[in-house]
């Protein structure tokens, strides 16, 4: 039952091989049994490959189990259409565009396959990428929030610097009217006298100048410090709203890419083992002798050609008999009188209408 089945995998035709030998029909089946196997790991290589896309494993298994459909039929078909010849050189190009569609279906096969061995090295290189990924984010979207934050902080330093430089103004004048009082400094007289009074009202007014100017800053600079929060809160959704999509940088183009940065030679390998499974067959077909399967195909085939080069041959006859034939009875014929008469009849009448008519069209036209 399982022969059977590898046999039917093949591609061969199970009428002619069911009269041949057991080494024949096993040859056979080991050839279908490659055909088959190929296609069991095509569908679990495209199962995992479009589950990393869709992340539905229903759906990949599904759209696995055609893809793997798609490669057993191409493959039955590559396998089938190989034909024993007479000449090796001939097999050799007969089977070559065979041999490049089976280099393709390894690659296509292979490379989810490699995905899934080397599944921790690519999470790992994913891992580098995505913190390299995550840092860049937030130095670009910082790029777009700093000058504004920048702005308004110098804004602020600006504002506290007006009140320093007023504070450093009215403690001078403070110092200057008490060294009046005490007599150190200015006229040197002690008490407070009219240039106290002067001096004292000078630093009074820079006072509440200073006052003023702290009152009308601080309601300057809460401002701006709540713009740099606002602006700061900004920048922290925006990097939460963006993290995601670097989160999510794991599909099949990105791990196929860390694939890529990782060593060469063990993924080589890998695609030389499913090359090897994949060409194996045509390999089979073209390394082994020709056999009794072979013979016995090449007699079913010839014979079909022959009947229809028959055929064609019969037909090609027949017609240039039945043409020779015909010219002869025309020929007879157009020697007869009477049939010559009957055509100078009508010629005649047909001859006499057509003046009649252009006689009545020139009438009518005058």
């Amino acid at each position: 039952m399982l022969k059977q089945f590898f046999i039917i995998c093949s591609g061969s035709d199970t009428n002619i091989l069911d009269n041949c030998s057991i080494g024949e029909q096993n040859k056979y089946a080991g050839i279908g049994a490659t055909v088959f196997f190929t296609a069991v790991m095509a569908f679990i290589a495209a199962s995992y490959a479009l589950y990393t896309v869709f992340d539905n494993l229903l759906a990949a298994i599904f759209f696995g189990f055609v893809w793997g459909l798609l490669i057993f039929n191409l493959d039955r078909f590559i396998v089938s259409t190989i034909k024993k010849r007479n000449n090796v050189l001939d097999e050799l190009i007969q089977a070559s565009p065979r041999i490049i569609l089976a280099i393709i279906i390894a690659v296509v096969i292979s490379k989810p396959l490699e995905l899934k061995i080397f599944e921790k090295e690519i999470n790992q290189v994913l891992l580098t990428e995505k913190n390299q990924m995550t840092l860049d984010n937030k130095s670009e979207l910082a790029k777009q929030f700093d000058p504004g934050v920048e702005a308004l902080e110098n804004n602020i330093q600006s504002l506290q610097q007006q009140i320093d430089t007023k504070e450093a103004e009215v403690n001078a004048l403070y110092d200057t009217y008490i060294s009046e009082a005490e007599g150190t400094a200015g006229t040197k007289l002690l008490g407070k006298g009219p240039v106290y009074k002067e001096k004292r009202e000078k630093h009074d007014a820079a006072l509440a100048e200073l006052n003023q100017l702290k009152e009308e800053n601080k309601t300057k600079i809460q401002e701006a410090e709540t713009q740099i929060a606002q602006l700061k809160t900004d920048y922290n959704a925006q990097v939460s709203n963006t993290q995601p999509i670097i989160d999510g940088f794991d599909g099949l183009m990105a791990r196929v890419n860390a694939l890529d940065k990782l060593p060469w030679l063990p993924s080589f390998f890998i695609f030389l083992l499913f090359l090897a499974i994949e060409t194996s067959p045509i390999f089979a077909k073209l390394l082994s002798p020709k056999g009794e399967y072979d013979y016995k195909l090449e007699d079913a085939e010839t014979a079909v050609k022959t009947w229809v080069e028959q055929k064609v041959n019969e037909r090609e006859i027949l017609l240039k008999t039945d043409m020779a034939i015909n010219n002869k009875i025309y020929n007879d014929i157009a020697e007869e009188d009477e049939l010559y008469t009957y055509k100078r009849k009508k010629a005649r009448e047909l001859m006499q209408l057509q003046a009649d008519a252009f006689f009545k069209h020139q009438k009518n036209a005058l």
